[in-house]
């Protein structure tokens, strides 16, 4: 067959597309980089100029396409959003309840959208298509192939910028009903400024982690200064729902090169990726590089068949028992619980693995304790006690696993900024935990 044949009979513009979305639909957008900004722009005009009356539209990370576009004003009260993972980009829409907000743990979204949505329409981005007729998710493979196979109507935004990924990131123009053409550079994450505390942080993990590690690190400060510490090291292995650019780092040094993997020995696998257009450009036709659904990479029991898994996240408050409060502050959604609970399990269960959830002592300018007697009245535990294993702060590691509330108590203190350790003793005295 003749596929290029076939990819023009199904090209179309933006506008084209956006008419064969039935009114009253579920849509399944591409999330953070993966979405299709073009698709995005003709739907939300369509609602504008009356081509709509309801349509309910869900994602992770939404970002900048779908804030200029399906977020505005005046298609709000057309177009629901029905949010998998706050950002900054819907936050405001989730705390005004003009959006709505689905908990989930990421690994069982693929399934969610497969037997509990009614998903009727997948609006995907992917790379440009190759001779075998097949086009790459790229940097969005997460939740996109359930979508895809779930939905009524499939329509892929061809990207030339996407980079072509190798693993189970394809799709068949086949699968597709329309495709439009949007060559537009991908979203750039910057790197945030380093901070002191992210150095001291970085030092600490990068000691708890051996030679031989697969490592999964998260965005920001803390999973940047961590690879810096890991520049020493040998063999990693990469296993990680996100790949960031501080993975580029490891696998151009020869650090990360996944010779001692137990689980896809020789290869660095992840979810979806975001970061600069240096990673994207790696990323493309890298051999090296599997993208998998996230179904698969954070499914806990393939995270554990890494020996020496190591997961590094991050949380908004710890309590006294070790509790950690990862995407609200109180009862206002700040994130969502994303993979941080399936690498908790996942790392643990691997054989000598560690799950590490690393914080900063304090927040506000120094002004409020990230450890404290109890959460926040509304506040979300995204970790429970029972899962979590080490937790980490500027000033030092602890281990919780197999320790008494008592013990757990004076661990977390220890990891407390000082300023606030006599009010969190005084505190734990009187909740009958010392």
């Amino acid at each position: 067959m003749n596929y290029e044949q076939l990819f023009q009979s199904k090209l179309c513009s933006a506008t084209d597309a956006a008419s064969l979305i039935p009114d009253h639909s579920f849509i399944v957008q591409g999330m953070a980089t993966g979405e299709p900004p073009g698709l995005l722009e003709a739907i939300a005009d369509r609602a504008r100029n009356g081509g709509f009356t309801d349509l309910r539209m869900t994602a992770l990370l939404p970002m900048a396409a779908s804030a200029r576009t399906i977020f505005s004003d005046d298609v709000t009260d057309i177009i629901h959003w029905e949010s998998l993972f706050a950002t900054g980009a819907d936050r405001n829409l989730i705390a005004e309840g003009i959006a709505s907000f689905s908990p989930a743990f990421f690994h069982q979204i693929p399934r969610l959208i497969t037997e509990f949505m009614d998903v009727n329409v997948a609006i995907v981005c992917v790379s440009r298509i190759d001779r075998h007729g097949y086009m790459s998710l790229g940097t969005s493979v997460d939740v996109n192939k359930a979508a895809i196979a779930k939905a009524d109507v499939v329509i892929a935004e061809v990207n030339e910028n996407m980079p072509r990924v190798h693993g189970d990131s394809w799709v068949h123009i086949s699968e597709v009903d329309a495709v439009i053409q949007n060559n537009v550079p991908l979203t750039v994450l910057p790197t945030p400024p380093e901070k002191e505390e992210d150095s001291a942080m970085g030092e600490i993990i990068a000691g708890m982690i051996p030679n031989g590690a697969c490592i999964q690190l998260g965005i920001g400060g803390v999973p940047n200064a961590v690879a810096k510490s890991l520049m020493g090291h040998q063999n990693l292995g990469i296993h990680t729902e996100m790949f960031v650019d501080s993975m580029v780092d490891l696998v151009e040094s020869g650090v990360a090169n996944g010779t001692q993997k137990t689980f896809h020995a020789g290869k660095a696998l992840y979810a979806f990726a975001a970061g600069s257009q240096r990673m994207y450009e790696f990323l493309d036709d890298n051999p090296y590089i599997e993208a998998h659904p996230v179904s698969y990479t954070n499914y806990p029991p393939n995270i554990a068949k890494n020996d020496n898994q190591i997961s590094v996240n991050s949380t908004i408050e710890v309590d006294l028992t070790g509790q950690c409060c990862s995407e609200s502050i109180g009862i206002q959604q700040f994130s969502g619980t994303g993979g941080q609970h399936d690498y908790a399990r996942g790392a643990f269960d691997s054989k000598g693995g560690k799950s590490i959830i690393a914080f900063y002592s304090t927040a506000k300018s120094g002004t409020v304790s990230r450890v404290v007697p109890t959460l926040t009245p509304g506040a979300v535990v995204t970790t429970p006690r029972n899962d979590v294993h080490w937790v980490v702060s500027e000033f030092g590691a602890e281990n919780l696993k197999g320790k008494t509330t008592a013990a757990r108590a004076e661990a977390l203190i220890r990891l407390a900024h000082p300023k606030f350790r006599d009010q969190l003793t005084a505190e734990a005295k009187k909740l009958r935990y010392l």
